[in-house]
């Protein structure tokens, strides 16, 4: 790996410049944006748009301008509502073999799923929006046992049915809403097609990456990622760097300074985006941050992990503790602090800085 390989990564998945607004925009740019950790997820697209605050995102989200779902992998993930319905079609069976044996164990078979997929159509039409407890209880009501897992992969399985989707919140808690009344606009594509388009989607967005990247972030079969990479090769170059083909669109480097420090979210789509994380990860630090913690709240420096943070939301403030690999220069140090600060703006709360150690 070469660090113009990182700034390509950089400057494509939106981090070191961008021209979104919206996070319907930076959404569907880059596909889907994982959101298990739906706090972090809404950092992660604020730093890919011109600033938008957390209030301002959970506003979008409350509207449906985003929607929240399982599809790609047995995840959350942020789409869009015009994707939602292709994106499910594609991976959600996929998705539904990883849940078999679980299913098995639970008794959650296709009888069960159509008679609960029945009860929450009829539950939520009108535009009603339930939480998950709210939806326990209804199945109940309808002699449906909701014990232990039971009532994750009932709900999980009506998800990848493309029945339901994320709704706006009531206070604290996630709601489940119809999908054709939260997404009447949805695009139905046909397979090929959405083969297609989601392999353009992750290598304009991720790219440079390689096959077995694209096969870990869509989580289809190695054959059907080689047939979308067949669809759309002539649209993306090629590198091959130790073995490995890399795949990217036409790059023109950005001639005006950009950031190149930021916080990272767990899970955020620059690290979790690519099952080979070594061009990110300095080995040398693997006592301080173990290589499967990769996926942690990650300073980020020139495309490069050098260190982590962790913060503590209070009524006025907001305290960052950052842990540092090495003892940045001043320089460095500078840049860490503005991107502290550009999470203080996000929260819309001021920001005191600790150090670890």
């Amino acid at each position: 790996m070469t660090l113009d390989i990182l700034r390509q990564r950089l400057q494509n998945q939106l981090l070191s410049q961008t021209k979104f607004t919206q996070p319907s925009q930076v959404v569907a740019w880059l596909g889907a944006v994982q959101s298990q950790d739906y706090a972090g997820a809404k950092w992660a697209i604020s730093q890919r748009t011109n600033g938008l605050t957390d209030g301002e995102i959970e506003r979008c989200f409350a509207k449906g301008e985003i929607l929240r779902t399982h599809v790609l992998r047995p995840t959350w993930h942020f789409v869009t509502p015009q994707d939602i319905r292709w994106m499910l079609a594609l991976t959600a069976p996929r998705v539904l073999a990883l849940l078999a044996f679980l299913d098995r164990q639970l008794a959650v078979d296709q009888s069960l799923i159509k008679q609960t997929n029945t009860i929450l159509a009829k539950a939520l039409e009108g535009g009603r929006q339930s939480t998950r407890a709210e939806i326990g209880s209804v199945l109940q009501k309808n002699g449906v046992q909701t014990n232990g897992l039971r009532l994750g992969h009932i709900v999980m399985h009506a998800e990848l049915d493309g029945i339901i989707c994320s709704g706006a919140k009531k206070g604290k808690q996630f709601t489940y809403a119809l999908l054709e009344e939260r997404a009447p606009q949805a695009k139905t594509l046909e397979h090929e097609e959405a083969l297609a388009e989601l392999t353009k989607r992750y290598f304009r967005s991720h790219g440079p990456a390689t096959l077995k990247d694209f096969v870990w972030w869509s989580g289809l079969t190695m054959a059907e990622a080689r047939k979308g990479i067949d669809f759309v090769k002539s649209e993306f170059e090629q590198e091959v760097i130790e073995g490995q083909a890399y795949w990217f669109a036409a790059w023109q480097p950005v001639r005006k300074p950009s950031p190149t420090t930021f916080l990272l979210p767990n899970y955020d789509e620059y690290t979790v985006g690519y099952t080979d994380r070594s061009a990110i990860f300095d080995a040398s630090h693997a006592d301080k941050f173990p290589r499967e913690s990769v996926l942690a709240q990650s300073i980020l420096v020139a495309g490069r992990i050098v260190g982590t943070w962790k913060r503590t939301i209070k009524k006025k403030e907001i305290v960052i503790e950052l842990a540092p690999f090495t003892l940045p220069t001043n320089e460095q140090n500078q840049a860490i602090i503005a991107a502290t600060q550009q999470y203080g703006k996000f929260l819309e709360l001021p920001v005191v800085i600790t150090n670890s150690g």
